[in-house]
C-alpha cells in the first residue's frame, strides 16, 4: 500500500475508535450540549422580551430568537470541542498512546482521527441545537440554498479551527480536568462576544474587545447568511480566523505530539 493509502487507512480506525468512545460514554458530549440548549431556553423565555428591547426597532421575542441563534450555533462548536481536549488528554496520560508509537501505524492518524470525530459531533450538535432554535420560533425565510452551503461551510471550518486548538490544549494538559480547564475559554469567548447582544450596546472601551475576537467575526457572518443581515468585512475576518487557528493548531498539536515522550 501507498503512504496515503495507510494515513487514509490508520485514519479511518482512529475515527472510528473515538466514534465508539463517544457512542459508549455520552454523558459529557451531552452535558457540554446542554449548555447552549439551556442558554438558549433562558434567553429566549425569561430574557427574551428584555433582550429584544436591546434590538431597537420595536424588535420583539421572535426577533430576539432569530439573532441569538446563530451565535449560539457556533457557541455549541465551541463547547463540544472540550470533550476533543479532555479525550485527547486522557489518550495522552493513560497509556495507549504508548503503545500506539510501538505498532506500524501513520504517526499522524491518531490526531487526525480525533479531529475528523470532533468535527463530526460539532455538526451533529449544531443541527440538534438548530433543531431546537427551530422548534422555538427560529424561522431563515431569506437565505438562499447557497446562502445555507456557505453557512454550514463556515460552520465546519470553524469548527476544525476550534478542534485543532482543543487537541493542542489536550496535549498540553497533565490531566482530563487541567485540559477541560484550559478549554474553557472556547464557552468564554461567546459570552464576550455579539452572541447576545449587538456590539453597539457595549461600552466604547469594550468593543474593540468584543467585535475582533474569533467568536463575532464568524457569527455576524453566519447572522447575515442565515438572516440576510449586512456581513460587510466580517465575511473575510472570520475566515481568516478559521485559517489562522486551524493552522496555529496543526502546528501546535503536531508538534507536540511527535516530541513527547510519552
Amino acid at each position: 500500500m501507498s503512504s496515503l493509502s495507510l494515513a487514509v487507512r490508520d485514519s479511518t480506525t482512529m475515527l472510528r475508535r473515538n466514534l465508539l468512545h463517544a457512542r459508549r460514554y455520552p454523558s459529557m458530549t451531552l452535558n457540554l450540549l446542554l449548555t447552549p440548549v439551556m442558554l438558549l431556553l433562558l434567553f429566549v423565555y425569561i430574557f427574551g422580551d428584555a433582550m429584544s428591547a436591546g434590538l431597537g426597532g420595536g424588535a420583539d421575542r421572535s426577533d430576539y430568537i432569530a439573532y441569538l441563534l446563530p451565535g449560539l450555533l457556533l457557541m455549541t462548536v465551541g463547547s463540544t470541542t472540550i470533550g476533543t481536549a479532555v479525550s485527547v488528554s486522557n489518550d495522552m496520560t493513560e497509556g495507549i498512546i504508548a503503545r500506539f508509537r510501538t505498532m506500524a501505524i501513520h504517526r499522524a492518524s491518531v490526531l487526525v482521527g480525533h479531529v475528523i470525530g470532533s468535527v463530526a459531533q460539532c455538526l451533529m450538535s449544531v443541527v440538534l441545537v438548530g433543531a431546537v432554535g427551530v422548534a422555538i420560533g427560529f424561522r431563515s425565510t431569506d437565505a438562499t440554498a447557497l446562502e445555507w452551503l456557505a453557512a454550514f461551510g463556515l460552520v465546519t471550518l470553524f469548527a476544525l479551527a476550534l478542534t485543532w486548538i482543543a487537541v493542542g490544549m489536550g496535549l498540553v494538559s497533565p490531566n482530563a480536568e487541567a485540559a477541560s480547564n484550559n478549554a474553557m475559554p472556547l464557552i468564554f469567548l461567546p459570552l464576550i462576544s455579539s452572541t447576545f447582544v449587538p456590539l453597539h450596546s457595549m461600552p466604547g472601551w469594550f468593543q474593540p474587545i468584543a467585535e475582533y475576537q474569533p467568536f463575532t467575526p464568524a457569527i455576524e457572518t453566519l447572522r447575515g447568511l442565515l438572516l440576510g443581515t449586512e456581513i460587510g468585512h466580517n465575511g473575510w475576518l472570520a475566515v481568516a480566523w478559521c485559517v489562522g487557528l486551524a493552522v496555529l493548531g496543526y502546528f501546535w498539536s503536531t508538534s507536540k505530539f511527535n516530541g513527547d515522550p510519552k
